[in-house]
């Protein structure tokens, strides 16, 4: 069915699906066309998250002060993640009203892309530390903007019954974009505005594609609805005493991926300092990314369509976040490059599978279709904050108590994550 014939058929999706449906239809034509999108759009966003938060910007911090090169990492990233938590929840709101020829969701996306390259460009070329925390802000303010309403698109647009197929192409691409980045970021390293300018040209292919290969259905026609100041505070706030499923799914999204970040996000200081690898570090990483990526790769292809074939999503959410747990062990008690990898190895499968079932476990707990959005912009919270909140919690961990202290925490978090998705009933 086209794009224009969806356009009339009230309920339908411009695919021409009904989102709501459990059925496991057929991924053919333009719904895989969206599919295909899905998953590049997702890559070139996350290839940001990961080229910049696990080396462009520690390369970059370590070079204005390299004595404090911890704590400011801590601080860029806590301003980062207030940024992009701030943001992502408004523009999901805002894109659930927004009437265009487009459809809600093509403005935001666009105009995300293009502010994160913008701002990717300007870090690239700033040389103190005040500017790099603020033009890092305003990036990761944008690459949220780009994220929530992307999102979005799942509950939207695709049914049900195949939910689990997108969550692992999704997942894919977000793997790839954290790990891929690292390996990108690691070949730049010598050549930090390249590699800068390079992400932000990559975004905008990405958001671009998405948005003209998949095109929505026109909402001038809808009702204008007004946005009071009220409504933009509430935007972040979603009552747990109503919906506790949303609240479980957000606390154990959070601190699942926490656990990863945490360290993840710090592994090139783990590998100079902790392993006592020293500028050596840098030529380790793409090892490890490629590790992980394998281990990743397998468990996503496996995970997502097996979670439609079961019904069942949460075995396996519940399952990767222990195995995240279960992956700090090695470094913590083996603090080598072979720990290492080993950790690289459990981890990136642990990863993986989580990635594969998180987006769709998640759209199914959504209180409301009408603000899919918003709610997707306050779970999207969960996804994007642990990696620059993760940097801020390690630094001062390792400030306080040293590297070591890393490890155990990330273990508490991981199965504090697993149990919280335990709760969840709206979800087998």
């Amino acid at each position: 069915m086209s794009a224009a014939n969806a356009v009339a058929t009230p309920g339908l999706s411009p695919e021409g699906h009904d989102p709501e449906s459990t059925e496991r239809v057929r991924v053919t034509g333009a719904l895989r066309r969206l599919l295909l999108w899905y998953g590049l759009s997702t890559l070139g966003i996350w290839l940001t998250v990961g080229a910049v938060n696990s080396v462009l910007l520690p390369l970059q911090v370590q070079s204005l002060d390299p004595d404090n090169k911890a704590a400011n990492l801590a601080l860029a990233s806590s301003l980062g993640a207030v940024a992009g938590m701030l943001s992502q929840p408004i523009a999901g709101m805002l894109s659930d009203r927004t009437r265009s020829r487009r459809g809600r969701r093509a403005p935001w996306i666009l105009g995300g892309a293009a502010g994160t390259a913008v701002a990717l460009v300007v870090l690239g070329g700033v040389t103190s530390l005040v500017g790099v925390v603020i033009v890092y802000s305003l990036a990761w303010a944008a690459v949220h903007i780009y994220m929530g309403p992307q999102l979005a698109i799942m509950p939207d647009r695709v049914p049900r019954g195949v939910r689990g197929t997108f969550s692992a192409v999704g997942g894919l691409g977000v793997m790839f974009g954290v790990l891929g980045g690292q390996v990108l970021a690691a070949q730049l390293a010598m050549a930090p505005f390249a590699a800068y300018c390079l992400l932000g040209a990559i975004v905008v292919i990405a958001g671009c594609g998405l948005v003209l290969r998949n095109p929505d259905h026109d909402t001038r026609h809808l009702p204008r609805q007004p946005v009071p100041w009220s409504m933009i505070l509430g935007s972040f706030w979603v009552d747990p005493r109503q919906h506790p499923d949303f609240a479980f799914g957000f606390v154990g999204r959070l601190m699942t991926l926490m656990g990863f970040y945490l360290v993840n996000t710090f592994q090139l200081f783990l590998l100079q300092d902790y392993v006592g690898l020293g500028d050596e570090a840098v030529e380790v990483l793409p090892l490890l990314a490629l590790c992980a990526l394998a281990t990743t790769l397998a468990s996503t292809v496996v995970a997502g369509p097996l979670s439609d074939r079961m019904g069942r999503r949460k075995p396996l959410a519940v399952a990767a976040g222990l195995l995240i747990a279960a992956s700090l062990v090695a470094p913590w008690v083996l603090p080598t490059t072979t720990g290492f990898v080993i950790y690289a190895l459990l981890a990136g499968c642990g990863f993986g599978m989580y990635l594969a079932v998180d987006q769709a476990l998640l759209t199914e707990i959504l209180p409301d279709a009408d603000g899919n959005g918003q709610y997707l912009g306050v779970l999207n919270i969960a996804a994007s904050l642990p990696s620059a909140l993760a940097a801020a919690v390690a630094g001062t961990v390792v400030s306080t108590i040293g590297y070591g202290a890393i490890f155990p925490l990330g273990i508490v978090i991981s199965v504090i994550g697993s149990l919280a998705i335990l709760p969840i009933r709206s979800v087998r």
